[in-house]
C-alpha cells in the first residue's frame, strides 16, 4: 500500500473527477478530446487519429458529433430537459432539430425509465440518424398537452476519432494491456472511475521498477476504439501476454472478474490468486462476447489474454446507465481499494516464473540450508506449523517444471505476492530455479 500512498490521494482523485464529470463525452468530438487533456496532466498521452469513413475491421468510423445546447421548451414557456442542466438528456449523438410539435408526437422521441422515476436513462444512437430526449419519467407524466417547441443543436461532420496508446518500457518486449475508455457523458462509475484508477496506475509504474514487462496503456471510446486500435496493431499484439480493461471500480463493496475467452491466462490466474486471497467478496465471471472492450480483444482472429476486474457488473447495479451514476455514488476510498488491488496483480504477474526443483529424488533437509528455512524444533502437528514452512513445502513440492508459481500458489490457496521472500530464500539457496 505505500507505493499507493506515494503517488495516489483521495484530493487528487477528487480535483480530476470534478474536472472530468461535467464534460459531454461521445464516441468522437470535442468532448472527448477535452477529456483526454485533462487525463493528460496526469498520463503522457500519445495520439492516434481516424478520419471518418475509415473502415477499422467490420466497423466503420462515424461522422464526428458535437453539441452546443439541446432542450424543450413547454407550451406553458417552462424549459425542460434541458442538456445544460444533464448531458444526458439528449440522446447520444442526436441529429440536429428545431421544430415545434404536438405532445404525441414529441413522445415517439423520449425515453424514461418507469421503474426508476427519478432518473434520466443514457441512450445512444451513434450508427443510425436519429434524434431524442431523456427525461425522468415523473416529469414525463406531467406534460400536458399542447404545442412544444424542441431544439437540438448539435453538429454531424466528417472529423476523427481518437484514441492513446503509450508504453512504459521494461526489460521485456513482452507487455501486459491496460484498457479503458472514455466516452460516457456525467457518469461516474461506469465512466469515470476507470480512467482515474487507469491513470493513477500509469503514475506509480512510471516511477517505479524496472519493470519485467512492458507496459502498454490504451484509452480509447468504447469499443469502436478498441477496434481501431486492432486494426492497427493487428501485427502486433502477438507480445500481449496479459491485459485488463478497467472500468466500474468506484462502487461496491465486493469485485467481480470475468474471465477472458481462454480462461486460463496468466491474466486470469493473476486476478483469481488475488481475489482468493483477499479479504473481499468477489464472484468469478466465465467470459461471454458482450460487455466492454474485453469483447474485441478476445475476438477470434486475436482472442488476447484480457480479462476484465470490476466492483459492480455492467447492468448490476440500478444506477448503471442513468443519471443516479453520480457524484454521489462514487467512492474515492473504493476507487484506492481497486488500484490496490490492480498494483497486486501486476506484481503477481511481474514475480511470476516457473520453478524447477534442483533435488530430483526425495525431499530436501531446509535445516542445513546456511539460510534459515525450518524450524529447529521439530513438531509434527500442520496446525502449529508456520504457514509461510507450510507454503514453502509445497512450492518445492510442485515445483516440477511443468506448472508457474501462480498455479502454484493458486492450488495452494496462498496469495503469491505475500511469500516473494520465500521464494527468494529458496532460490538464494539453489533448492529451486528458473526453468
Amino acid at each position: 500500500m505505500n507505493e499507493i500512498k506515494k503517488y495516489v490521494t483521495k484530493k487528487e482523485l477528487k480535483s480530476y473527477f470534478k474536472k472530468l464529470y461535467p464534460i459531454c463525452r461521445s464516441i468522437t468530438g470535442d468532448g472527448f478530446r477535452k477529456s483526454l487533456g485533462i487525463i493528460g496532466k496526469i498520463v503522457d498521452l500519445e495520439y492516434f487519429k481516424f478520419k471518418t469513413g475509415t473502415n477499422v475491421l467490420d466497423w466503420t468510423i462515424p461522422k464526428e458529433w458535437n453539441i452546443k445546447d439541446a432542450y424543450i421548451v413547454c407550451p406553458d414557456g417552462k424549459k425542460i430537459a434541458n442538456f445544460k442542466d444533464n448531458n444526458l438528456h439528449v440522446v447520444n449523438y442526436s441529429i440536429p432539430i428545431n421544430k415545434t410539435m404536438s405532445l404525441n408526437e414529441l413522445k415517439k422521441n423520449i425515453h424514461t425509465l418507469p421503474k426508476q422515476p427519478n432518473a434520466i436513462p443514457y441512450i445512444t444512437s451513434y450508427y443510425k440518424k436519429n434524434w431524442g430526449f431523456c427525461i425522468e419519467y415523473n416529469k414525463y407524466k406531467k406534460l400536458k398537452p399542447g404545442k412544444y417547441k424542441v431544439v437540438i443543436n448539435t453538429n454531424l461532420k466528417k472529423g476523427e476519432l481518437i484514441y492513446s496508446d503509450m508504453k512504459i518500457l521494461g526489460k521485456s518486449k513482452k507487455e501486459i494491456l491496460l484498457s479503458t475508455y472514455l466516452c460516457h457523458p456525467q457518469m461516474a462509475n461506469h465512466e469515470l472511475s476507470g480512467p482515474l484508477v487507469w491513470s493513477m496506475l500509469y503514475r506509480i509504474l512510471k516511477n517505479t521498477g524496472p519493470h519485467k514487462y512492458t507496459y502498454r496503456f490504451l484509452i480509447c471510446p468504447e469499443n469502436i476504439g478498441s477496434a481501431a486500435f486492432l486494426h492497427k496493431n493487428k501485427n502486433n499484439v502477438k507480445n500481449i501476454i496479459a491485459g485488463y480493461v478497467i472500468n466500474c471500480v468506484g462502487y461496491g463493496n465486493e469485485f467481480n472478474y470475468k474471465k477472458s475467452r481462454n480462461g486460463n491466462t496468466i491474466a486470469d490466474n493473476a486476478a483469481i490468486n488475488v481475489l482468493e486471497n483477499s479479504n473481499f467478496k468477489f464472484n468469478i465471471l466465465n467470459f461471454e462476447p458482450w460487455g466492454s472492450d474485453e469483447k474485441q480483444f478476445c475476438s477470434p482472429g486475436f482472442d488476447l489474454p484480457i480479462g476484465l476486474i470490476m466492483r459492480k457488473t455492467y447492468g448490476g447495479f440500478k444506477e448503471y446507465h442513468t443519471s443516479l451514476d453520480n457524484e454521489k455514488l462514487i467512492n474515492f476510498d473504493t476507487i484506492i481499494q481497486s488500484i490496490k488491488v490492480y498494483y497486486d496483480v501486476l506484481l503477481s504477474i511481474e514475480n511470476n516464473f516457473t520453478p524447477l526443483g534442483k533435488i530430483q529424488y526425495g525431499t530436501p533437509q531446509l535445516s542445513k540450508s546456511p539460510i534459515k528455512l525450518y524450524r529447529d524444533i521439530g513438531n509434527y502437528s500442520v496446525k502449529k506449523m508456520e504457514l509461510s514452512q507450510l507454503n514453502m513445502l509445497k512450492i518445492l513440492n510442485l515445483a516440477d517444471g511443468t506448472k508457474d508459481l501462480l498455479e502454484i500458489s493458486n492450488n495452494s490457496k496462498f496469495k503469491l505476492i505475500d511469500y516473494l521472500d520465500v521464494v527468494e530464500k529458496l532460490l538464494k539457496t539453489k533448492y529451486i530455479k528458473r526453468k
